[in-house]
């Protein structure tokens, strides 16, 4: 969704950083996360067998996506409450988002042009979540932030991939780009909330538990504190968040406005 510009200062190449590792980049042509520069450089298209698996692969991906949104619903309407969703589609939650794996593959053997290691970045960034903090932290699993993350999750997966399986039929509907360059305003702050609030509703199990935390003396001579680590990691949200959030609304009015002067 960042369609990168030359910029010089430094404020500038940190937005763009981040926007590449938070997953607002278009697609060329592939079924993932894309850095475009500001050459604006062709890509050469993958071929006809990368296509079609791709395109297979991100039908499959909304598929499971689509799984995991009428779980919800269907549980909801039949406890009549939001609270322990996340059991009702633990299951598919982990196996689709470890999934999102196969797009560092797909970067690392060249069928997207995309950066291996800013892909890598962003996929493990939600499979850390999913895996080392709410699966790992069982006591945070009934936590409402676990749903809130998870339903902006569950919206913007399923816009993405339906993004990229139309982009790479060369047929996007307009409502599908509109979506993805317009729900992220609700879905982004939604889905970092959930995500700060869970991080935090772990820190006292975390540190009362030692959970994956190496102490010394060991016969490596190394000491590693995830509590420590977990305090960082939300910390980091702090300089991320505001700058990425305003660069990608700017560049939202850019495209859609672009989008409407093809129109006319």
């Amino acid at each position: 969704m960042c369609a990168l510009s030359l910029c010089r200062s430094g404020r500038c190449r940190f937005v763009r950083l981040f926007c590449l590792l938070t997953g607002m980049a278009s697609p060329v042509s592939g079924g993932t996360r894309s850095t475009n520069s500001g050459s604006h450089r062709k890509r050469k298209a993958p071929g006809a067998l990368a296509t079609a698996y791709l395109v297979l692969y991100n039908v499959v991906m909304t598929a499971g996506w689509l799984v995991i949104a009428v779980g919800l619903v269907r549980t909801y309407l039949a406890k009549g409450s939001y609270h322990q969703l996340y059991y009702s589609i633990e299951r598919p939650l982990k196996f689709f988002q470890t999934g999102a794996l196969l797009e560092i593959v797909h970067c690392a053997v060249g069928i997207v042009p995309s950066s291996v290691v800013l892909t890598a970045f962003q996929v493990m960034s939600r499979v850390f979540l999913t895996w080392a903090v709410t699966h790992s932290v069982r006591e945070v699993q009934n936590e409402d932030s676990v749903l809130l993350f998870v339903v902006a999750w569950t919206i913007t997966e399923i816009i993405r991939y339906l993004f990229y399986t139309f982009s790479l039929l060369n047929h996007l509907p307009y409502i599908i780009k509109w979506a993805r360059y317009t729900l992220f305003i609700v879905l982004y702050p939604m889905g970092v909330t959930g995500e700060l609030l869970t991080i935090y509703a772990a820190l006292p199990f975390v540190k009362q538990t030692g959970l994956y935390s190496i102490r010394l003396p060991n016969m490596y001579n190394f000491s590693f504190d995830y509590y420590a680590f977990l305090i960082l990691v939300m910390v980091s949200y702090i300089p991320i968040f505001p700058q990425l959030y305003f660069h990608m609304i700017h560049q939202r009015r850019k495209v859609l406005t672009s989008e409407h002067k093809k129109s006319d």
